[in-house]
This record gives C-alpha cells, structure tokens and sequence, in this order.
C-alpha cells in the first residue's frame, strides 16, 4: 500500500517562488516515477514534470519549462517541485503521483497508481 502526501502551496504574487514536497510511503518499487500534475476549474488534469528513480531522467511540460524544476531525496523518499516566477495562469490545485517503472508513457495522469489529495497554488497580483 502507498500513500501520498503533497504539501507547500499558498497565495503569492506573480514572479515569487514556491516549493512544493511530495513524501511517498510504501515501496520503492512501486514509486520510481514520481509526477506532478495540476488541474485547474474546469479544466483536465495537466502534466507538468516527471522524474525517475535515479534522477537521471525528468521531463517538464512546456508551459513550465525553465521555470519549474523536479528533484527527489530517496533517503527522505520525497520529491520537490521548485517553482520560480510564478504567473497568475499557473493557479491550480496540483497534485503528486506515482507509479512503478515500466512500459507506458509517464506524461498520462491516468497510468499514474497512486494520488495525493492535492495543494492549492494560488498567484495573483
């Protein structure tokens, strides 16, 4: 069994920082990807980084590029998200998930086996 904790969210202004934390309980076979993802009202779930077990490899959406940045602590068994310059379109609830390695694509919510309840980012002036 795997639980997901994510936490670090709040209201800043655009262009400050934030770092969200992500701590996964259960195996380490069955959380070596860690991702983030945010969904915004009305809107489908996002994908916005992955990264592997090693780090070796991470992977970042678009809209976040050079901006964001993933890392993880597997002593701690934690992944971060630091958010820099942040914009007021970057408002979402975002949401930790993880999966075992293997076959799939990592950039699909949906092949994602455990959640966390979600953290609020709010940016607005």
């Amino acid at each position: 069994q795997v639980q997901v904790v994510e936490s670090g969210g709040g209201l800043v202004q655009p262009g400050a920082s934030l770092r969200l934390s992500c701590t996964a309980s259960g195996h380490t076979s069955l959380t070596q990807i860690m991702g983030w993802f945010r969904q915004a009202p009305g809107k489908g779930r996002e994908f916005i980084s992955y990264i592997t077990s090693n780090g070796a490899n991470t992977n970042y959406a678009d809209s976040v590029k050079g901006r964001f940045s993933i890392s993880r602590d597997n002593a701690k068994n934690t992944v971060f998200l630091q958010m820099n310059n942040l914009k007021p379109e970057d408002t979402a609830v975002y949401y930790c998930a993880a999966r075992p390695r293997g076959s799939g694509d990592y950039k699909i919510a949906r092949q994602y086996s455990y959640w966390g309840q979600g953290t609020q980012v709010t940016v607005s002036s």
